[in-house]
């Protein structure tokens, strides 16, 4: 090991400290929602959990899967999530992959006008009347097409398509008779594991938790996603027959309400803590190297 002056420890410990304190700020709001999901409602009311839990109670779990809402909410946007991750996928490919070949004419250009919408655009108003004619309002291509495609990730796979696989082996398969099409789908995608664990992930996770498209473009509640009905919930304490008045009794309302709230929380979020241990290993790598050269 390398002998460190006393200067080089200090800032050692100086990192370490504010690290630590970063973890603190990050882990313990987590950990103090799974532990209200499962507590007595009354101790919550009370502001008595910092912590562990109290009371152990899975009522609140009961209540969310029992409700309907919910329950459909969440197929929506498990719908929502997939098919909208797939054409993220296949427009941001489509997009990425020539712009990063150096014989395609032109591409600074085009660069120059997609970039240039990263910073300007038409606004709220006419997105809606475009969505509008196309004739996709109260319907699932009102949520997943207006945003089909991001410009910073196309930005990301183009340049890991640059910086990471060797123009010289498309010219090589170009030259024994492949097409473009083939060098996409034979080379560059089998190569391109983790900047797609990237785009899984920036993409999936962004459509989970979108809820805006949504308010705006749907009216029949049947095609809610999660968000919106968890905005209900936790914003406008429209808990429908979740919560049961007992006694007519203002305080056991608001004893489930406050139940309810971090219980449906941790639902909405557990398939976004699945699914990112199994990208983690490609996520670094992948951010890392798409994000070398411009």
């Amino acid at each position: 090991m390398v002998n460190q002056s006393r200067g080089d420890r200090a800032v050692e410990w100086v990192i370490v400290f504010l690290l630590s304190v970063v973890l603190v700020v990050v882990i313990y709001p987590l950990l103090y929602v799974v532990s209200a999901s499962v507590s007595d409602p009354l101790a919550i009311l009370k502001g008595e959990i910092w912590l562990l839990p109290k009371g152990f109670n899975l009522d609140a779990y009961v209540k969310v899967f029992n409700n309907q809402d919910i329950i459909k909410g969440y197929t929506n946007t498990f719908i929502y999530t997939i098919v909208g991750t797939v054409i993220n996928l296949i427009m941001t490919t489509a997009a990425a992959y020539p712009l990063s070949r150096k014989d395609f004419y032109g591409r600074n250009v085009i660069n120059l006008i997609i970039v240039f919408t990263m910073f300007f655009s038409g606004g709220m108003v006419p997105m809606y009347l475009l969505v509008k004619n196309l004739h996709m309002l109260n319907t699932m291509w009102a949520v997943v097409l207006p945003g089909a495609i991001s410009v910073w990730n196309m930005v990301i796979m183009r340049t890991y398509f640059q910086s990471s696989i060797p123009f010289e082996i498309q010219e090589s398969a170009s030259i024994d008779g492949c097409s473009n099409l083939g060098i996409l789908t034979r080379i560059i995608l089998p190569l391109s594991a983790p900047i797609m664990a990237v785009m899984v992930l920036f993409y999936a996770v962004g459509h989970w938790n979108a809820f805006m498209s949504a308010l705006i473009y749907l009216t029949d509640r049947d095609k809610f996603p999660l968000q919106v009905i968890l905005r209900e919930i936790l914003i406008q304490n429209q808990v429908d027959e979740m919560a049961s008045v007992v006694d007519d009794t203002l305080i056991q309302y608001m004893m489930d309400v406050e139940a309810l709230k971090y219980a449906i929380v941790i639902v909405a979020n557990i398939p976004v803590f699945i699914l990112y241990p199994f990208l983690q290993k490609y996520f670094v790598k992948g951010v890392m190297i798409g994000a070398l050269k411009g």
